[in-house]
């Protein structure tokens, strides 16, 4: 009798070691000998294997469309900047005109042209600053969301370890409960 209890509290503490992956002690409960136990806790740790690789790709396969799409790129900034740009220029050239006391001499064609050419000027600069302008919020928007993809992959592979963890787990436990052993923490 003391050769059976001795040969199972050696199978129990094979196993505590035999296991890390697993940090349960695994206790025979039908008398199995240690050659059993070895090719059981073998059997199950496959299944348990299957079962986390399942699980991870399970989770992996739930997230990929959950991935976030690039939102719409801030359009237009060369147009507005035009069109604020020749409002300016327009605006200056009348101010500069005016500080001119022959201006008002002018013929009004030659005014008109005046103001235009400097509207144009200034609706060039303005294009190209708000062009400058929209490239840049576009980076920053990139940016952030390259940012965001990167937590959210992240915190979805933690979670994808965890749940296939678990998975791995239950399945080790029961496949070795229903090969007659007892699992503690």
């Amino acid at each position: 009798m003391h050769t059976g209890v001795f040969m199972s509290a050696c199978a129990v503490a094979v196993m505590t070691l035999v296991t890390p992956a697993h940090a349960e002690t695994v206790i025979p409960m039908q008398g199995q000998t240690p050659q059993q136990i070895q090719q059981d806790t073998a059997a199950c740790k496959a299944q348990a294997k299957t079962a986390y690789d399942q699980a991870l790709a399970s989770a992996s396969q739930a997230a990929a469309p959950a991935a976030t799409t690039a939102a719409a790129a801030p359009s237009g900034g060369r147009l507005k900047g035009a069109a604020v740009g020749a409002a300016a220029g327009a605006a200056a050239a009348e101010v500069r005109g005016n500080q001119h006391e022959n201006y008002d001499k002018v013929d009004s064609d030659v005014q008109q042209e005046y103001r235009q050419n400097q509207a144009q000027d200034a609706a060039v600069a303005g294009a190209v600053v708000g062009g400058a302008r929209q490239r840049q919020s576009r980076r920053e928007t990139q940016k952030t969301q390259q940012e965001t993809q990167q937590q959210q992959a992240q915190q979805q592979q933690a979670t994808a370890a965890q749940s296939a963890d678990a998975a791995s787990k239950q399945a080790f436990s029961a496949c070795m409960s229903t090969k007659g052993y007892t699992i503690s923490l």
